[in-house]
C-alpha cells in the first residue's frame, strides 16, 4: 500500500490547517479549478442543456439518464406502511417485531426496510425500558425515604 504524501500544511497534531490551501483562499472559498470550470461554462448552460436533451432524444443512454435524473431524481427512501400494535411496554415491542418479520416474509416490505423499522423499534424499546427503570428507582427512593 503506498504511503500518503507528506503535507507541509499539517499542524503538529497531524490535522490540516483551516482554509483552502490548494486554491490559496480562506476557509469556505472555492477551489481554483472549480472557479475555472465555472468561468468556462458561464453563459453556456442553456446550450449544453439543449444539446443533452437532443442527444437523449436520439437514443444516447448516458444523456437520457442525465436528463431523467434531473427531471425525477431517484428517491433515497420510500414510505412504507406496516400495521403495528401500539408499543407502550418492552413486551409490546416483541409483538411489533413479529409483525415486522411477518411483513418481510409476506413480501409487503423488503428485508432492508424491515431492518430499518426494527432499528427504530429497538431504539424505542430502549427508551421505554429507561423510563420504566427511572420510575422504579424513583419509587424505591421514595420508599427508602419514608
Amino acid at each position: 500500500m503506498p504511503k500518503a504524501p507528506v503535507h507541509s500544511d499539517r499542524k503538529p497534531n497531524g490535522t490540516f490547517a483551516k482554509g483552502n490551501k490548494l486554491g490559496g483562499g480562506k476557509a469556505g472559498s472555492r477551489h481554483k479549478v472549480t472557479k475555472a470550470v465555472e468561468a468556462l461554462l458561464e453563459g453556456e448552460a442553456e446550450g449544453l442543456t439543449r444539446k443533452a436533451v437532443e442527444m437523449a432524444l436520439t437514443g444516447d443512454t448516458v444523456a437520457l439518464r442525465l436528463c431523467l435524473d434531473r427531471i425525477a431524481p431517484p428517491k433515497k427512501d420510500r414510505t412504507v406502511s406496516v400495521k403495528l400494535p401500539k408499543v407502550k411496554t418492552a413486551s409490546d415491542a416483541v409483538n411489533a417485531s413479529t409483525s415486522i418479520l411477518e411483513a418481510v416474509s409476506d413480501g409487503e416490505i423488503t428485508p432492508d426496510e424491515g431492518a430499518r423499522i426494527l432499528s427504530l423499534l429497538t431504539a424505542h424499546k430502549a427508551l421505554i425500558e429507561t423510563c420504566e427503570l427511572e420510575a422504579r428507582l424513583t419509587a424505591l427512593e421514595q420508599g427508602a425515604a419514608a
